[in-house]
């Protein structure tokens, strides 16, 4: 596993290197020791996968604020997804930077996104799938984003039409999102 930094502190791409023979290849999508000696969280709790039947899905931009903040893992294990993150920590030389990056099942790659940022991402494929390991058990009541399409933000989408959940559609402005390091009683 290769790890690279990038622009926003902690979001770190991860390069898998398959290993190959006259069967296949074996992949090691997660190894504990190798997160660790890069500085990633490694007590992932949860394992969820996210389908998507249609290209130009967008979901996001989601994170959950304290207790249940959480690290992720993301990956594309089906179809092509174009995946953004942007940085929520008020605190943060990046506060309000996003970054995208490309992430298609066909190259073995993932995102490591630390807590305080938030996550979402549009399906460039019909049947798109995007796995995720997470640190912290979903709480509805802890959960946080900001709208896909805040104007502050300019995130450039790459579609037109996007299919986005209501849920999405109503998510606060970059602004107005909570300090994912605030505590929700």
């Amino acid at each position: 596993m290769r790890f690279e930094k990038t622009t926003i502190a902690g979001l770190l791409t991860v390069a898998f290197e398959p290993h190959a023979d006259g069967r296949g290849t074996f992949t090691r999508t997660y190894d504990r020791e190798a997160f660790r000696e890069a500085g990633c969280e490694t007590d992932f709790t949860v394992h969820a996968v996210a389908t998507n039947k249609r290209r130009g899905t967008v979901r996001g931009m989601h994170y959950q604020v304290r207790p249940y903040s959480e690290s992720k893992v993301v990956r594309c294990t089906r179809g092509m997804i174009w995946d953004v993150i942007v940085d929520m920590r008020r605190s943060s030389n990046t506060f309000g930077i996003w970054q995208a990056f490309m992430l298609d099942h066909a190259v073995p790659s993932a995102l490591y996104v630390p807590e305080g940022l938030a996550h979402g991402y549009a399906t460039l494929t019909d049947d798109a799938d995007v796995s995720y390991l997470l640190s912290s058990t979903y709480s509805p009541e802890h959960a946080a984003g900001c709208r896909w399409d805040d104007p502050t933000l300019a995130i450039s989408w790459p579609v037109t039409d996007p299919q986005v959940s209501e849920r999405d559609r109503a998510l606060p402005s970059l602004y107005e999102a909570p300090d994912p390091f605030a505590s929700i009683e």
